[in-house]
C-alpha cells in the first residue's frame, strides 16, 4: 500500500508539474502506443529446490522519455513489482541501478533514459518438486515521462523450470553483467555531511581520492529533501578525501529541522579519469567537511574548444598587460631595426613564437607534474617562492642595466663573428625574448584567462597541455604577424638615434619591475630579510659594470675584468641561493595590507564566509595578491574611492580580502570553486544568493556598484 500510494502521489506531482504546460499547448494528449516495453528474464534456464534464481526486469524506454529511480528528484515515482508467486516462492525488492540526472525545465528528474535493469532475487522453497514449472507472475507499474507524465501497467509471467541443475543462460549473460556493473556496492571509505541554511556538504574520507583525481562525482540520497535536485553539485578533493558541495533541501534549511536528521543514506556515482562509473553506498554522520583545494577534472562548464578559444585571447590581451610592456616594447625595437630586412624579420619573429611556445609548454609540464604530487597551485605560483621572485627581481635588474649600456649581450667576441653567426645569435636572442616575455607575464591574468586556465588545470595532461600552449599562440601572435607582413613593418620608423633614446627610457621600467618584486619578497617573508636581494643586487650590478669595462678592453685588463664579473656574480648567486631557505613570514593583519583601499576588510576564511552568509549579510571577496599587478591597478583604479566606500556601507557589505600572496589552501579551494586557477577574482554574493556574481578581471567602480546595486 505505502507504494502505491507513492506511486499515485508521484504521478499525481508530475502531472500537474509536467504535464500541465504541454497540455495547455497542444490539448491533446500524446500517442496511445506505450512508451515502455517491459519483459521479465531469468538468469538461469531454471531453479533448483530452494535455490534463487535472479529475474530482470528490463525496461526499453522511448527516446526523450524517461522512468525513475527510488528517490525521482522533483518529481515522478519508481517502478513499483507487485509479485504474484506460487506458495512457498518468495522475491526480495528490486535492486535498481544507479540512475542519472534528467532536467525537465526549473526541475530535476533522477532515473533512466533509453533502458534500464532491475534485479530481482526469487528464491524457491525446498519443497519444489523437480520437473515441475513454476509461473512467476507480477503487476509492474512505472511513471514514464516527457513533456508529459503518464502511468503505465502490464501483467508480466515467466515460466522458470524447477531442476536438480540450473546452469546460467548463456544469452543473456551480457545483459546481466552490464546491469550488475551498474549496482551500487558498499562503500570502503567513510562519510560525513555538513549542512547549514546554504550550504551541503559531503566528505568521502579518501585521500587517495586526490591522487586519482575522478572526472565527476555526483550524489542521489535515498530520501527527498536532503538535497536540492536541480541545485549544482561542485565536487572537488581536499588532503581528507573528495568533497561535494550542494544546496540543502528543505529538510535540511533550518537548524531545528537539521537536528532530526540523524544520518544521510544515498549513492555516490564517481566517474573515473578512465571513463568507469563506481556506484557506492553510503552512510554520512554529521560533521565537518572541509573545502576542497582542486575541483574534480569533469566539473567544468567548458568543453576543449571553447578553452582554447578563451586562452588565445586571453593571450592576446596579456599583451597589454602592464607587466610585459617592458619586454614587448624591446621586441618592438628589434623588430623595427629589421624593416628593411623582411627575412631577418620573419626569422625573428618565428623564434620569438617558438620561444614563447616552449615556455608554455615548460610551464604546463611543471603545473601538471605539481598537481600530480598532490600539490594545489595555480596560474603565477612560482611568485608564492620567495627564490623565484628574487630571482626575477635580479634579471629585471640585469635587463635593466643593459638596456642602460652599461654592459652588451652581443659584444666583445661576438662582434668580429661572421654573418651566419650573427644571424644566429639573433635568432637565439628572440628566443630567449619570448621566454622572458613569458616568464614577466606571469604575475598578469588578462580577461578569459581565469576560465581558460582554470579548465586546463581540471584536465589530464594533454587537454592541459592544448590549452596552455593556445595561450602560447595567442600571446605570441601579433609579433609573428607584425614579422610575417612586411608592409606592417614599413609603419615602424626607419632606425635612427631614437632607439638608442628608447632604449635607454626602457631600463627605467625594469627597475621598476626590480623594485616591486623586492617589495613582494619583503610581504612573503618580512623586511628584516630584504637585504639579501639588495645586496644580491648590488653584486650582480658590481659585477655587470665589471663585465661591461672587460667588453671594451683587452689583453690582462679583459682578463681581470671578466675574472671580477665572475667572482662577484657567483656571490650574487650565493646570496640568492639563501632565499631557497625561507619560510612565509606570519601573516600580517589584512586590514593594515590594504591601508591603500577605503574599503574595511577581513581576512578571508570559508568559516567566516558561511558565518556572513547565514547572518544574510551580502559579501564582496577579493582574491588578490601582491605579486598581482592587475590585482593592484583594480585596487586602486575600482576599490579605493569613497564612493564605493560609502555603498559599501549603506549595503552593509562585508567585504574579505582572500590574499594569495604566499600558498593558502583556503583561497586555493575558493579559486578552484570557481574554475580559476590564479588571481585575481571578485566575488559578489548577493543575500540569500546560491552562488556569487563572478565580476570581470578588469574592474571598474560602475561594474562593482552595478553589482551591488543588482
Amino acid at each position: 500500500m505505502a507504494r502505491l500510494a507513492r506511486f499515485v502521489f508521484g504521478l499525481g506531482l508530475g502531472l500537474l508539474v509536467q504535464g500541465a504546460p504541454a497540455f495547455a499547448q497542444s490539448g491533446a494528449l500524446p500517442d496511445a502506443e506505450p512508451k515502455v516495453q517491459a519483459s521479465f528474464i531469468a538468469e538461469h534456464e531454471g531453479v533448483t529446490p530452494g535455490g534463487k534464481v535472479t529475474v530482470a526486469l528490463r525496461e526499453l524506454i522511448r527516446e526523450k522519455w524517461h522512468t525513475y529511480w527510488v528517490n525521482p528528484g522533483d518529481s515522478g515515482a519508481p517502478t513499483v513489482i507487485n509479485w504474484q508467486l506460487p506458495e512457498g516462492w518468495s522475491a526480495a525488492p528490486p535492486q535498481f541501478p544507479y540512475p542519472e540526472r534528467i532536467p525537465v525545465g526549473p526541475l530535476m528528474n533522477f532515473g533512466y533514459e533509453n533502458e534500464v535493469v532491475l534485479l530481482s532475487e526469487i528464491t524457491a522453497p525446498a519443497s519444489a518438486t523437480p520437473g515441475q514449472t513454476a509461473t512467476l507472475e507480477a503487476d509492474v507499474m512505472w511513471l514514464v515521462c516527457s513533456d508529459v507524465c503518464i502511468p503505465e501497467e502490464t501483467h508480466l509471467s515467466l515460466p522458470l523450470p524447477v531442476a536438480a541443475d540450473a546452469p546460467p543462460s548463456g544469452e543473456h549473460a551480457e545483459l546481466f553483467a552490464a546491469a550488475r556493473a551498474k549496482l551500487p556496492h558498499a562503500s570502503p571509505w567513510t562519510a560525513r555531511y555538513q549542512a547549514s541554511d546554504t550550504r551541503f556538504g559531503l566528505l568521502l574520507e579518501a585521500p587517495e581520492l586526490a591522487t586519482a583525481r575522478p572526472k565527476s562525482a555526483v550524489f542521489y540520497p535515498y530520501a527527498d529533501g536532503m538535497v536540492q535536485p536541480p541545485a549544482a553539485q561542485n565536487a572537488g578533493t581536499s588532503s581528507a578525501g573528495l568533497v561535494l558541495n550542494s544546496t540543502p533541501g528543505w529538510k535540511m534549511t533550518t537548524a531545528e529541522k537539521r537536528s532530526a536528521v540523524e544520518t544521510i543514506k544515498g549513492i555516490l556515482v564517481l566517474t573515473g579519469s578512465d571513463g568507469r562509473v563506481d556506484a557506492l553506498d553510503l552512510e554520512a554522520v554529521p560533521g565537518v567537511v572541509p573545502a576542497a583545494s582542486l575541483a574534480l577534472a569533469g566539473d567544468s562548464n567548458l568543453g576543449l574548444l571553447s578553452a582554447m578559444l578563451l586562452a588565445i585571447l586571453g593571450g592576446l590581451i596579456l599583451n597589454l598587460m602592464p607587466c610585459v610592456f617592458p619586454v614587448l616594447s624591446m621586441k618592438a625595437l628589434a623588430l623595427a631595426a629589421k624593416r628593411d630586412a623582411p627575412d631577418a624579420a620573419r626569422a625573428s619573429a618565428l623564434a620569438y613564437g617558438a620561444g614563447v611556445l616552449a615556455s608554455f609548454a615548460a610551464l604546463a609540464g611543471v603545473l601538471i607534474a605539481l598537481q600530480a604530487g598532490g600539490q594545489a597551485v595555480g596560474w603565477g605560483f612560482q611568485l608564492q617562492q620567495p627564490l623565484f621572485v628574487t630571482v626575477l627581481a635580479l634579471l629585471m635588474f640585469a635587463i635593466g642595466l643593459n638596456l642602460s649600456g652599461l654592459y652588451e649581450v652581443s659584444g666583445g667576441a661576438l662582434s668580429g663573428a661572421g654573418e651566419k653567426l650573427t644571424r644566429t645569435s639573433g635568432a637565439a636572442g628572440s628566443f630567449f625574448t619570448g621566454v622572458l616575455a613569458v616568464v614577466v607575464a606571469t604575475p598578469c591574468t588578462a580577461p578569459f584567462m581565469g576560465a581558460a586556465m582554470g579548465y586546463a588545470l581540471t584536465q589530464d595532461a594533454v587537454f592541459a597541455l592544448a590549452v596552455f600552449l593556445a595561450l602560447g599562440i595567442g600571446f605570441a601572435l601579433p609579433f609573428v604577424l607584425l614579422g610575417f607582413f612586411p608592409r606592417a613593418l614599413g609603419f615602424l620608423p626607419k632606425p635612427g638615434p631614437w632607439m638608442t633614446s628608447l632604449r635607454q627610457i626602457l631600463a627605467f621600467p625594469m627597475y621598476g619591475a626590480a623594485i616591486w618584486l623586492v617589495w613582494v619578497f619583503s610581504l612573503q617573508v618580512g623586511p628584516d630579510a630584504v637585504f639579501i636581494p639588495l645586496f644580491s643586487a648590488l653584486a650582480l650590478a658590481f659585477g655587470l659594470w665589471a663585465f661591461g669595462r672587460a667588453q671594451r678592453a683587452e689583453g690582462f685588463g679583459r682578463k681581470a675584468g671578466l675574472a671580477t664579473a665572475a667572482a662577484a656574480v657567483l656571490v650574487a648567486a650565493v646570496l640568492t641561493s639563501i632565499t631557497a631557505s625561507f619560510s612565509p613570514a606570519p601573516s600580517r593583519d589584512q586590514q593594515q595590507a590594504s591601508a591603500e583601499s577605503t574599503i574595511p576588510y577581513e581576512p578571508y576564511t570559508a568559516a567566516r564566509l558561511e558565518a556572513l552568509r547565514n547572518e544574510g549579510r551580502p559579501v564582496f571577496i577579493n582574491a588578490t595578491a601582491a605579486w598581482c599587478i592587475t590585482c593592484l591597478v583594480n585596487d586602486r583604479v575600482a576599490l579605493s574611492s569613497d564612493g564605493l566606500k560609502n555603498a559599501f556601507a549603506d549595503h552593509k557589505v562585508a567585504a574579505l580580502k582572500a590574499d594569495w600572496t604566499n600558498q593558502n589552501p583556503e583561497i586555493t579551494a575558493l579559486l578552484a570553486a570557481q574554475q580559476r586557477s590564479g588571481v585575481p577574482l571578485y566575488l559578489y554574493y548577493a543575500p540569500g544568493a546560491q552562488a556569487p556574481v563572478v565580476l570581470p578581471q578588469i574592474l571598474t567602480e560602475s561594474i562593482v556598484l552595478a553589482a551591488l546595486n543588482g
